[in-house]
């Protein structure tokens, strides 16, 4: 099939050079610090979780490079989680957060043809978050920010975290909701990488749950979520929260939405890394909800993310132009005529 949208990617990190910089020069201050050089540098937390350096972290012509390897035409870069800095003082958060800010800015500038920034907030303080989201949205014009399914262990369904999910569907604003990991694991998840492979899905299935169950979902009725990782393990086991919906009380007493209904209200990335789990993502939110994410450019990353689209079982044209790129581009304001 001849392509006739532009092919565009959710999930796309990035670390500004303004942000390593600030690392190196004082690491005390990001409780990070840097290990290694040239090609086997790490930037490393306290709580030793760490992220390798890659050229399109930071440079925004080598990040179009990567693009054109994976056919991707835009890309909507967010911070890599390991720099999310909600452990660090409000104060502290919130300058890390404006760096990080401004650092992906200076790159969406350097090539605004191919990418779209998407924030980074100090969620341990919702004050402070609400500030610079306003300030993003008008110094730089984002329409979506990243924020991690968890703030020190607290979910976003909180009621604390309202406000900045409020501030968000106000200003028409999409949330990336993307887990991570913080702290020291337990030995079930700290073998075999199974802390991200089988412990991010399932903080991503448990957050939004919580989003179903707590009401939150009703009172926001205009916010656009995306999951991160195809929803994680939330659209394979709807079935269980649906079931348990209609007969348990407990899952009765905030919403009258049934987890169905509300499942509907998430978008989600593509990246399952499998075709058939892809076609059943698609079977039960709609093409509409789905959207290309590579992950770039980690190794869990999806290199050829055309590819796994178009081997979806009985996708019609119209859907596959829905996850390429219509979908993205809808919630980023930028739809095309088609």
């Amino acid at each position: 099939m001849t392509r006739s949208v532009r092919t565009v990617d959710v999930h796309s990190h990035v670390l500004p050079r303004e942000m390593m910089e600030a690392i190196r020069s004082r690491p005390r201050d990001y409780q990070m610090r840097v290990e290694g050089s040239g090609e086997k540098e790490i930037f490393i937390r306290d709580d030793r979780h760490s992220t390798p350096v890659y050229a399109e972290f930071h440079n925004a012509d080598a990040k179009v490079a990567g693009m054109d390897r994976r056919g991707i035409d835009v890309s909507v870069i967010s911070v890599t989680p390991v720099v999310f800095f909600y452990w660090l003082d409000a104060d502290a958060g919130l300058a890390a957060s404006r760096l990080l800010n401004d650092g992906i800015a200076r790159m969406v500038a350097a090539r605004p043809e191919r990418l779209r920034g998407m924030a980074t907030l100090p969620m341990q303080d919702p004050d402070a978050a609400v500030t610079e989201l306003e300030r993003v949205v008008k110094e730089h014009c984002f329409r979506s920010v990243e924020l991690g399914c968890r703030v020190r262990g607290e979910l976003l369904a909180e009621a604390r975290f309202r406000p900045v999910l409020r501030r968000a569907q106000e200003l028409g604003v999409f949330i990336f909701s993307h887990p991570y990991v913080a702290g020291s694991l337990p030995p079930d998840l700290g073998c075999y990488y199974l802390g991200n492979l089988a412990g991010l899905p399932l903080d991503t299935a448990l957050m939004a749950a919580h989003l179903m169950f707590s009401g939150a979902l009703d009172e926001l009725p205009d916010l656009d979520i995306v999951l991160a990782h195809g929803g994680g393990y939330l659209p394979y086991q709807i079935g269980r929260l649906e079931h348990g919906y209609k007969v348990r009380k407990e899952a009765r007493a905030n919403t009258s939405s049934s987890p169905l209904e509300l499942l509907r209200r998430f978008h989600f990335d593509a990246l399952t890394h499998d075709p058939d789990a892809l076609r059943f993502l698609v079977a039960k939110v709609g093409a509409e909800r789905v959207m290309i994410g590579t992950d770039a450019p980690f190794d869990m990353a999806e290199d050829d993310p055309l590819a796994k689209i178009n081997a979806i079982p009985g996708l019609t044209d119209d859907e596959r132009e829905r996850i390429m790129g219509l979908n993205a581009l809808e919630l980023l304001g930028e739809e095309e005529a088609h």
